[in-house]
Formats: C-alpha cells, sequence, structure tokens
C-alpha cells in the first residue's frame, strides 16, 4: 500500500472527482476557441504593423523621380486606355478597308499572272528580233538604239624580255 502523502515527483496529482454539467464540453470549447481567435488576432495586429512599419521606411527612401512616376501612373494608365481604344477602332476600320478591297484583290490575283506571262512573250520578241540581221542598224535609224554592247577592253601585251 503507498502512502498518499509520499508520492514521487513524476506522478499526476488525481483530480477530484467533479460533477458533470452538461454544457461543460461546450464551454469549455469555447473558451479554448476564443483564446486562440485572440492569439490569432494579435499574430494579425503585429504582422500588420511590421508591414506597415516596412511600407513606410521604404515610402521615406522613395527617390524624388519614383515618387514623381507613382505620381503620374494613373495619368500613364488613363493615356495607355485611350491609345489602346483608338488603336481598336483604327483595326475596326482597317478590317472594314480591307473587306471592301477584297474583290480588287482577287481580281489582281488573276490578273498578274497573266501580265508576266504577257512580259516574258515581250522578252523572248525582242530577243528573237534582235538575231535578225539588220534590225541593229534600223533601231539606230528609228532612234530606238536600245543598249550598244560596251567596247572590248584590249588585251595587254606583255613585253618580251
Amino acid at each position: 500500500m503507498t502512502n498518499p502523502k509520499k508520492r514521487g515527483r513524476g506522478e499526476p496529482v488525481p483530480e477530484p472527482q467533479a460533477r458533470k454539467v452538461p454544457g461543460a464540453d461546450l464551454l469549455s470549447a469555447a473558451q479554448a476557441a476564443v483564446g486562440a481567435a485572440q492569439t490569432a488576432a494579435g499574430q494579425a495586429i503585429d504582422a500588420a504593423q511590421q508591414t506597415a512599419g516596412y511600407a513606410f521606411d521604404a515610402a521615406v527612401r522613395l527617390p524624388p523621380a519614383s515618387a514623381q512616376l507613382a505620381a503620374q501612373l494613373p495619368d500613364l494608365v488613363e493615356n495607355l486606355s485611350i491609345a489602346v481604344d483608338r488603336l481598336n477602332s483604327t483595326i475596326d476600320r482597317l478590317d472594314r478597308t480591307l473587306a471592301l478591297a477584297d474583290p480588287v484583290f482577287a481580281t489582281y490575283d488573276r490578273l498578274l499572272p497573266r501580265l508576266e506571262a504577257m512580259i516574258s512573250l515581250g522578252e523572248d520578241l525582242f530577243g528573237a528580233l534582235a538575231k535578225l540581221p539588220g534590225v541593229g542598224l534600223l533601231g539606230r535609224i528609228a532612234g530606238r538604239g536600245g543598249e550598244e554592247p560596251p567596247p572590248e577592253p584590249e588585251p595587254k601585251r606583255r613585253p618580251r624580255r
């Protein structure tokens, strides 16, 4: 048998049997929740104060050019918004213009190969006519001499030794 007066130091002291109150658990849980909320609120306030201190320190250390830029920022954003609106209206106008010009582009697409073929035929014709004897003389007489080939340079002779 153990003597209750000579207990060891590591042994827990048994609590006296308390009466069970019907809501005591709910009350203790609510008190614990209130304590946790107060702790969290205190930590949030401390963090907010620390952040505000950092922001104030940064604001005090801002160079004047940065402060001036920060002051102009709303106007810059407004001007950018206006420029974007103008760009959108210009793009819409360009879309409408291109839609009207689409038939012209289709006609060009059909016409260009024919024009290229005609130019090629004309160049072939001039090449064939240039090979006929007497055409060069006839062209000079008519004033349509065209290009005369440059005179050929005389080969240099080496002196003999």
